[in-house]
């Protein structure tokens, strides 16, 4: 279990880093002009990594409970698919999605 466990939370950390960056793609597709395309850029995976990093992570700054401590990432998770499909083939945010759902599964199934 330990080694499952243990491959989940890489995964989970490899799929953090894909949804900060599918946001950061996103804001610099969606800007009308460069100013708003490197605000968009910055700013939409910033948030999330703030938000991250108060609420959800390991060591969070504040302790939420565990319903808005999934919320979060429902959230989070969910911006960042909304976020590709809206300026990639669909099928990769579906991709997304479905590694997210998956690793939960496997990080509850391992914490049983």
């Amino acid at each position: 279990m330990v080694i499952l466990r243990s491959l989940a939370l890489l995964v989970r950390f490899l799929l953090e880093l894909c949804m900060l960056g599918a946001l950061g793609y996103w804001g610099f597709k969606t800007g009308d002009s460069t100013v708003t395309q490197v605000l968009l850029g910055l700013g939409a995976p910033l948030l999330a990594a703030v938000v991250w990093g108060l609420f959800i992570a390991p060591k969070a700054t504040f302790e939420v409970p565990k319903a808005v401590w999934l919320g979060l990432q429902v959230v989070l998770f969910g911006a960042a698919a909304v976020a590709l499909a809206a300026v990639a083939p669909q099928q990769l945010a579906t991709v997304f999605l479905l590694a997210v759902v998956l690793d939960g599964a496997a990080l509850a199934a391992a914490r049983a």
